[in-house]
């Protein structure tokens, strides 16, 4: 690890040196590149370079009690230095192997984020809309910007679907993990008895990509288009500004309607189409790697249950890690970065676990 780490410092301050070239700053590309690897490199080359200073100062009061002759009092000081700087060298030799693990690949990318109704019928929809408002609020306590691209509303204010975009800095890192089968239990308003009703959806989270990442055959598109349902007045009733894109050969359908504009829904839709086929592309790649996907936490399975909503008793579960906060009002509020925390720790512990595993 020292090895790999002393690289990885020169590389490090070449990518410094490097950004003070004048030939550098006047090349956009270039210099965006290197301004992306060096945010990635900073935090691995801070916590070694406190690791070195821990290490040299643990290794000057080994010296010193090795060569003896310390008064009484001052022993004692060196003896807490060595200890002090003992401990922080495991800590940190613990945070520098969890800082170089392999990084996924999209964790800097935006997210379409798809929710969808499933058992339960319209408490299922109003459940959806919660979840799309929990999101949304959360987006906003990051400063990420978040776009519907397409909604299937219920008369009762829910969704049976709904996609949308979020836009900001490492947005699929902190929400990927979300993607699964969400649980419910509350009682209804419609429910006259007041029993407790049990009802899930089902969450998407998608890495955004740019048509670079995906090349999409115009042949095996079809399209259609059709006049917008839902509020927006004459309008809407007016012109066929919504769009329907068939890809035919894996039969993926693409809905976008939100925007008045046909050209702007077009362009949403093929967003919405290009991260939907990478994203089966990865779904196969994670199938061939089954074995790795078990070693991580909720990246994977999307018909696995992941998290319960309780409530009655103002509780929510993640069943992935066992944590359980009674919170729920805060999280439904967006406040949902202690239960993203906690799902990233996991996730890191495990893969580190694999790795060690890998290593004897």
């Amino acid at each position: 690890m020292t090895e790999k780490l002393e690289i990885t410092e020169k590389r490090f301050d070449e990518i410094n040196e490097k950004l003070t070239d004048i030939n550098v700053i006047n090349d956009q590309e270039q210099y965006k590149s290197l301004m992306k690897e060096l945010k990635n490199l900073t935090p691995i080359i801070e916590k070694y370079r406190m690791y070195k200073t821990a290490r040299s100062d643990f290794e000057e009061a080994e010296q010193m009690l090795s060569d003896g002759g310390l008064d009484k009092d001052f022993k004692e000081i060196v003896q807490e230095q060595y200890e002090n700087n003992k401990k922080l060298m495991d800590e940190y030799t613990d945070e520098l192997k969890i800082l170089l693990l392999p990084k996924d690949p999209d964790d800097d990318r935006n997210v379409i984020i798809e929710i969808r109704g499933g058992a339960g019928g319209e408490e299922a929809a109003l459940f959806a809309n919660s979840m799309f408002r929990m999101y949304s609020m959360y987006a906003q306590t990051k400063g990420w910007k978040t776009e519907v691209i397409s909604s299937n509303p219920t008369e009762l204010g829910g969704y049976k679907e709904i996609s949308f975009s979020v836009e900001g800095e490492g947005v699929y890192a902190k929400l990927k993990y979300e993607s699964g089968v969400h649980r419910v239990q509350r009682v209804p308003e419609t429910e006259a008895q007041g029993r407790i009703q049990t009802s899930t959806i089902t969450v998407a989270v998608l890495p955004e990509v740019e048509e670079v990442d995906v090349e999409i055959n115009p042949a095996d598109l079809e399209f259609q288009t059709y006049r917008s349902s839902g509020a927006g007045g004459q309008h809407i009733n007016k012109t066929s500004s919504a769009i329907r894109i068939t890809h035919i050969p894996t039969g993926i359908v693409i809905y976008s309607q939100t925007e008045k504009s046909q050209i702007q829904n077009k362009a949403k839709a093929f967003a919405l189409l290009r991260t939907k086929l990478y994203d089966l592309e990865q779904q196969k790649a994670h199938d061939a790697e089954a074995e790795l996907r078990k070693s991580q936490v909720g990246t994977g399975d999307r018909s696995e249950k992941i998290r319960t909503y309780n409530f009655p008793q103002g509780r929510v579960t993640d069943h992935r890690i066992g944590l359980t906060l009674y919170k729920l009002d805060k999280i439904m509020n967006g406040d949902i970065q202690e239960l993203l925390d906690n799902l990233i720790a996991a996730d890191q512990a495990a893969k580190l676990s694999k790795l060690q595993e890998m290593e004897r």
